[in-house]
């Protein structure tokens, strides 16, 4: 069964673009011109990724974002924005989205991208009611802190810990690495499987997410350590 990506541009030259080319590449596409319709098909059609811009009329692509998070509806965002604005890439990336791109772009290189993040994300099989199936349990325990990579699942203290796809197969490279230092280019090309140009901000701003997430004290992290001048490093504490 083919993937089923929405694409959600108010510029009807450039859904027709994308739309064109993701269904040649094999998906079957969705589309809207505005934030709460695409909030509507998000609902409606479970899509398995969105193509989301950034200025969008009703609800820009940042609301939309965090509305569906805020609805932990972790479908894979890659956010498009017409400004080479590290400031809107960053909230894009705290509010929740996966990947951003800046316009103008390839549709070719959108393709690449929308493969890449799905290829992640199709490895861990969801069932029919919603649910991971499990074939091999594997875990990670460090204190209060359990991993379950198999079941896309974390907890800290006995509470349930949510995280998008990344974040969550960031931490888990994390751990399959511990008490190793990691680049930043390592973990770009690990974690997210493409080159972004030396631009490591996404590294770090996932870097922090986790931390808030696992750390009892974010400021203070006792798992994730940054090696300065190097990366960071998963380290199991004594």
């Amino acid at each position: 069964m083919s993937k089923k990506i929405l694409v959600v541009d108010d510029e009807q030259s450039i859904v027709t673009l994308l739309q064109y080319n993701l269904k040649q590449a094999g998906y079957e596409v969705i589309t809207a011109n505005d934030g709460e319709h695409a909030i509507d098909l998000v609902k409606e059609e479970s899509p398995n990724l969105i193509v989301l811009d950034l200025m969008l009329p009703k609800m820009d692509g940042m609301e939309v974002c965090k509305e569906l998070r805020s609805l932990r509806i972790e479908v894979p965002i890659i956010m498009l924005t017409a400004k080479d604005d590290e400031i809107d890439k960053v909230l894009g990336l705290e509010l929740g989205a996966d990947d951003y791109m800046t316009k103008p772009f390839s549709p070719r290189e959108v393709v690449a991208r929308v493969k890449a993040v799905l290829r992640r994300t199709e490895s861990v099989p969801v069932l029919p009611d919603g649910g991971i199936a499990v074939d091999a349990e594997t875990s990670y325990e460090f204190g209060p802190l359990k991993v379950y990579p198999d079941r896309h699942e974390a907890l800290l203290n006995g509470e349930s810990l949510e995280f998008t796809p990344k974040e969550f197969e960031l931490l888990v490279y994390l751990l399959e690495n511990k008490n190793r230092v990691l680049t930043r280019d390592q973990l770009l090309s690990a974690v997210w499987n493409y080159d972004f140009a030396g631009d490591t901000r996404i590294v770090d701003v996932h870097i922090s997410h986790l931390r808030e997430k696992i750390e009892e004290n974010s400021r203070k992290p006792i798992y994730i350590k940054t090696i300065r001048g190097l990366g960071y490093k998963f380290e199991e504490p004594k």
